[in-house]
């Protein structure tokens, strides 16, 4: 009885910042199985419970708060947690975020701002190869649009052929396979003059396909 007595008082007077520490693993755990379990909301209100309770403040939480956002469909609240792990001085998290609050707005179609975002991912990081794609095919797509608003043309009504070849193109782009839309597209106009009411399309293909090649 009086072994089992002593046990109880050791465990009676641990310090207090040890069961703080076993809270925080614990806590730090359960947020990163909510994520990775693709429960953004759960993980959301975990990350938070990191934040709120145990006032951690790292980037790297940041970022992960940020897609987790991101993912619930929560899109203002992404982008300040990927605006505040930017300023990291990891580089290459700072990267990925300012890439990720580019995506962001990309999604809200606020282009030159998400534009901006793209390129201050490549500042931090020359070698992010996904930022360097997202820029270079937003960067061409704003010149076109912009060409395409200065420019009035008239633009023939497309046929019954050259609507069925667009939408086998779409689902071929649907399934990743872009070079094979293109080519698609191009024989078609080969047959049938009023394809070319797609040649905006068949434009950002060839770009989409440019950059997977290089």
């Amino acid at each position: 009885m009086s072994w089992s007595k002593g046990i109880f008082l050791v465990l009676l007077f641990l310090p207090a910042s040890w069961t703080r520490v076993s809270r925080l693993n614990a806590a730090i755990d359960q947020a990163a199985a909510s994520y990775a379990a693709t429960e953004y909301a759960q993980s959301i209100k975990d990350h938070r419970v990191l934040v709120d309770e145990f006032q951690l403040a790292s980037a790297s939480l940041d970022f992960n708060l940020g897609l987790s956002y991101h993912y619930a469909s929560q899109p203002e609240e992404a982008a300040a947690s990927f605006d505040k792990a930017s300023q990291s001085t990891d580089k290459r998290l700072a990267s990925f975020a300012y890439n990720q609050g580019g995506i962001v707005l990309g999604n809200k179609q606020d282009y030159q701002a998400a534009l901006s975002k793209f390129q201050s991912a490549l500042i931090q990081n020359p070698l992010n190869e996904e930022a360097r794609y997202n820029y270079e095919l937003l960067a061409r797509w704003l010149k076109r649009d912009e060409e395409r608003k200065n420019k009035d043309e008239n633009t023939p009504e497309p046929s019954e052929f050259a609507k069925r070849k667009k939408a086998e193109a779409d689902r071929l782009v649907e399934q990743f396979r872009f070079k094979e839309a293109l080519t698609l597209l191009e024989a078609a106009l080969a047959q049938d003059e009023t394809v070319a009411t797609y040649q905006e399309f068949m434009t950002s293909l060839k770009d989409v396909v440019e950059i997977n090649e290089n």
